[in-house]
């Protein structure tokens, strides 16, 4: 028997453009009030909008929920899963 490593499953919902739930987080770049940027299961995601919030966000289960004027989610690079933080990238 060989030992596959557990992969929590990575969603979206997007509720009238005003509320979005995420799972599947594994760490948080950046945010403000125009661009959340995260990384999940399958990559980086950049969300972007106006009076963004983050109204709840869960380390343990990966779930984040977000709401605001939301104008778009795209995806990054998929492979990008652990990313360097900006200090990281600034000693390289």
């Amino acid at each position: 028997m060989t030992d596959k490593p557990l992969t929590k499953s990575h969603g979206i919902i997007l509720e009238n453009r005003h509320t979005m739930q995420i799972s599947g987080i594994t760490d948080v770049d950046s945010f403000d009030e125009r661009v959340i940027c995260v990384y999940t299961q399958l990559g980086e995601l950049t969300i972007k909008g106006r009076e963004l919030h983050i109204d709840n966000m869960s380390i343990e289960t990966g779930d984040m929920t977000i709401s605001g004027d939301i104008w778009s989610a795209v995806y990054g690079d998929k492979e990008k899963k652990h990313p360097v933080s900006a200090l990281g990238r600034l000693f390289k």
